[in-house]
């Protein structure tokens, strides 16, 4: 399996509720590495899985509409715990709707196998979601 991985950084305001959260039930920051990896059994016509350009791109834009938010005020996470974790499947459920509506050009749409999004809380932490493409 081939795979290719781009990365990128934003940074966000929120906080959560719950105990279990602790001091994290008040509004803090975060900044998050991004790391979104994709896997095809077969490289195309040109000899690679994705452009990575254009890969790049899409994921600049999709970080571009979180980045310096506090997303406790968006509408799209009302109600909703932002942690590491959601935010991975957020990246990952965007990422993979570009991609199906042709973001990342050629044949890419039908043949990535997987997407892998990891989000990096900090040199020591951070949460992933991974689920086939197809």
């Amino acid at each position: 399996m081939y795979a290719v991985s781009v990365s990128d950084h934003f940074m966000i305001a929120h906080s959560f509720r719950g105990e279990v959260f602790g001091p994290a039930q008040r509004l803090h920051g975060a900044t998050y590495t991004v790391e979104v990896e994709v896997k095809r059994p077969a490289l195309d016509a040109n000899g690679i899985v994705v452009d990575i350009g254009a890969f790049r791109d899409v994921l600049r834009a999709i970080l571009a509409a979180l980045d310096f938010r506090n997303l406790d005020e968006e509408v799209q996470f009302a109600g909703v715990n932002t942690t590491t974790e959601v935010l991975a499947r957020h990246v990952f459920d965007v990422m993979a709707e570009r991609i199906r509506a042709g973001a990342l050009g050629g044949d890419a749409a039908g043949a990535l196998a997987s997407m892998r999004v990891l989000l990096r809380e900090s040199p020591v932490a951070y949460a992933a979601y991974e689920a086939p493409l197809s």
